[in-house]
């Protein structure tokens, strides 16, 4: 997970995303945002997340983003 917590601070250093309950809900994470964190998250992870997918629920955890991923073929161990 501290790979996935690296990435959101490359995005966003200004919030400690360690602190949230919800990344969309504290205002976070924008639109804006998270289509620079699915980039970040393809090409670190070697995985394509899929059009359907891209919904504020799957970025407003450190835990939906995990499943995200996983979902979509990446390893987060």
């Amino acid at each position: 997970m501290d790979k996935i917590y690296k990435i959101l601070e490359e995005v966003r250093p200004e919030f400690d995303f360690r602190k949230s309950d919800n990344f969309i809900e504290d205002g976070y994470l924008d639109s804006f945002d998270i289509v620079t964190l699915i980039s970040e998250i393809e090409e670190k992870y070697n995985v394509s997340i899929k059009g359907l997918d891209i919904v504020p629920e799957n970025f407003e955890t450190i835990e939906s983003i995990a499943k995200l991923i996983c979902k979509n073929g990446g390893d987060v161990n």
